[in-house]
């Protein structure tokens, strides 16, 4: 059976997706050492435990007072607890002095505690005492509020334990992963090498952003749009250039990509046509070759997906819309995965909000509908507002948050219907 597009039948996104998977099994991914300075989104190639106690020594959490708690049972406002001032804890050092049954000494957050100290009385529960008055001859403190042991107190050990397990293979860095790895002293770690993504544009129309048009020539813009959703993804995007549609010179730079990256995409050429050649060169390049072309989705139905020599290639449609739909649909999920990201991570979905549509949108059966969408706040709720234009116009992407997915089988989406936005 033939699709009206001349092709086979069209797959669905599940199946091409299966297609990919099952025809590809990616070799050892090679790591690189690298400093924490760069570790922004980069993906652990071993497991990270911790060469040390975090913090290496009690510390206060306050501003306040070091104490022994026991010397604070009681006290109130009306019956404080007196204690006597040992000295002032500096920051940075070990305190020399120690806490002994009936003293304080002054500490701010951060600051060693001393020893015989199990606890610290925030500075708001405390007051000086009037040494002249009560005739004292040392300066003393007023406790008006009584501590627990271990209250305002991070214990050594309390955030991590030498030994422990930080973080694991395969996980991807975030800033508050590198905070923690300064915090325990690495500060190099190993992580998988970004996998090499080339961007080939193809088309006698197409010409350089930089360009002056003439009449027909239109700026090239998918590779830049692809270069920022595969930088996004965790991979290493190489521009390859603008080729002309003639077999010899495309299939050429197909094979030189495919030396020494790790996913081939191919912007354009994907729909039936006179110039349509790149499931042609899938398959004469090597095995198994183009595996789906033709998908159940919109936009982006001509997407084109292949193995070659273990690698993956992707025929994208020249529609900026279509080339954004199909990315996160099938060309993503296989990147993260080349990423080294773990398993359980790289199939995980974008962000999504809960939205009202404001508009009918209606929707054909058998075919995934991807709606852009722009949200607007009405008072307490969110509603998304359907950016409708054509794939081919890019301000379509630009004016939208997010997109709306129509599932195959539902005809559309009702005015005030609850929808889920995956947000861009």
């Amino acid at each position: 059976m033939r699709d009206m597009l001349g092709r086979e039948e069209v797959v669905t996104v599940e199946k091409a997706l299966e297609l990919i998977f099952k025809n590809c099994s990616p070799a050892l991914i090679p790591e690189v050492k690298i400093k924490i300075e760069g570790f922004y989104q980069r993906i652990l190639s071993r497991d990270i435990c911790s060469p040390e106690d975090l913090p290496q020594f009690a510390r206060s959490t306050v501003d306040g007072f070091a104490v022994d708690s026991s010397d604070t049972f009681g006290a109130a406002e009306g019956l404080p607890s007196y204690l006597n001032i040992a000295g002032e804890i500096l920051m940075g050092e070990e305190p020399s002095l120690e806490i002994k049954k009936g003293t304080a000494a002054k500490i701010a957050t951060g600051g060693m505690l001393p020893k015989g100290a199990d606890a610290v009385v925030m500075i708001e529960h405390v007051q000086q005492a009037d040494k002249k008055s009560l005739r004292l001859e040392t300066e003393m403190i007023e406790v008006m509020k009584p501590a627990a042991p271990g209250e305002n107190v991070i214990q050594a050990g309390e955030d991590v334990r030498k030994g422990d397990l930080i973080l694991k293979k395969g996980h991807r860095l975030r800033p508050q992963d590198a905070a923690a790895l300064a915090g325990i002293g690495i500060t190099e770690i190993f992580v998988y090498e970004k996998p090499i993504v080339s961007i080939i544009s193809t088309g006698d129309e197409i010409v350089p952003a930089g360009s002056r048009l003439k009449p027909g020539q239109v700026r090239d813009i998918n590779s830049f749009n692809l270069a920022g959703l595969i930088a996004e993804a965790g991979g290493n995007p190489v521009k390859q250039g603008i080729f002309s549609d003639e077999y010899a010179v495309i299939r050429n730079i197909v094979e030189k990509s495919l030396e020494d990256s790790s996913i081939v995409l191919i912007s354009g050429g994907s729909s039936v046509g006179t110039k349509d050649m790149t499931a042609k060169i899938i398959n004469d390049i090597g095995k198994p070759g183009t595996l789906f072309h033709g998908v159940s989705i919109k936009p982006g139905k001509p997407m084109i997906g292949g193995i070659v020599n273990n690698k993956p290639i992707f025929g994208l449609p020249g529609h900026p819309a279509a080339i954004t739909v199909c990315f996160e649909q099938f060309i993503e999920p296989v990147l993260r995965k080349l990423t080294g990201l773990s398993e359980n991570k790289f199939r995980g979905r974008k962000p999504t909000v809960t939205a009202k549509m404001a508009k009918n949108v209606a929707s054909s059966s058998g075919r995934e509908d991807h709606i852009r969408v722009a949200l607007e706040e009405r008072g307490s709720e969110i509603w998304a507002n359907p950016i409708l234009g054509k794939s081919g116009l890019i301000t379509t992407l630009v004016k939208a948050d997010g997109i709306v997915v129509i599932p195959l089988r539902k005809l559309g989406i009702e005015q005030g219907e609850i929808v889920e936005v995956r947000l861009f």
